[in-house]
């Protein structure tokens, strides 16, 4: 298995569509990219964990928001255990986020070290723009960890762990999120509003985080922050001269 994931990534090995330079990937948000320092750091690791199994959907769709953006393509490795808990990734999902089925490559792998080394495999090939690690369970030696943020270094690649709850153990990630589901705001009664995520930056090699509610616009194909879900009062009709906080 092994082996034919290297030949597959070799025959992917060309430049095209992949920008010049590690840069960065703006969410389109000023107030996001102005803390991230114009945008998620090319080149390095990021890690998103899901406050809880619960949560691990919402905490999925936030990082294909991230690694969908350009043209390039991505590899989404999971552990065997994670495809038999939650399934292959779903076609219309994948289309929501504008990630066209010929542009991911997906991997299974029985353990985790297999999957820090395809993690890190993959990383190194320059047709490769981000890479997906899925990881359920457990704590990350801090020498492969190390390693994998050596590697998007070399193309500029993103390079995203995704997993299943909050983790302290020592890392070299440029970011650490905490990520999870925020109530939608649907137009009309009975009907499913676009999907929103609480997301929390809690670490920023670049010093700034915060917390920001997040949705995914269909009609920009990226993350806009939410607008509020609640309506303003209207004045009194009995007390016209009141205003309204």
């Amino acid at each position: 298995m092994l082996a034919e994931l290297r030949q597959r990534l070799q025959a992917m090995e060309k430049p095209a569509g992949i920008e010049d330079g590690p840069g960065a990937v703006p969410l389109g948000i000023a107030a996001v990219d102005n803390v991230l320092g114009g945008g998620l750091a090319r080149g390095a690791l990021h890690e998103i964990a899901a406050p809880g199994e619960a949560h691990l959907a919402a905490a999925t769709g936030f990082v294909l928001g991230l690694a969908a953006g350009g043209r390039s393509r991505i590899v989404w490795i999971a552990e065997d255990m994670a495809r038999t808990e939650s399934g292959a990734p779903y076609g219309p999902g994948l289309d929501q986020f504008n990630l066209a089925p010929e542009r991911l490559l997906t991997v299974a792998v029985a353990r985790a070290r297999d999957l820090l080394w395809a993690m890190e495999e993959a990383l190194r090939c320059r047709a490769v723009g981000a890479v997906i690690g899925e990881l359920r369970h457990g704590e990350i030696d801090a020498v492969a960890v190390r390693r994998l943020s050596l590697a998007a270094a070399e193309h500029g690649a993103l390079a995203l762990l995704l997993r299943a709850k909050p983790v302290n153990d020592a890392s070299t990630a440029a970011t650490r999120w905490i990520v999870g589901a925020a109530p939608s705001s649907p137009a009309r009664a009975f009907e499913f509003g676009a999907p929103r995520f609480a997301a929390h930056l809690t670490r920023n090699r670049r010093g700034p985080t915060g917390s920001w509610i997040l949705e995914w616009s269909d009609t920009d194909e990226r993350f806009v922050l939410a607008t509020h879900s609640v309506p303003v009062a209207a004045p009194p009709l009995h007390r016209p001269h009141r205003k309204v906080a």
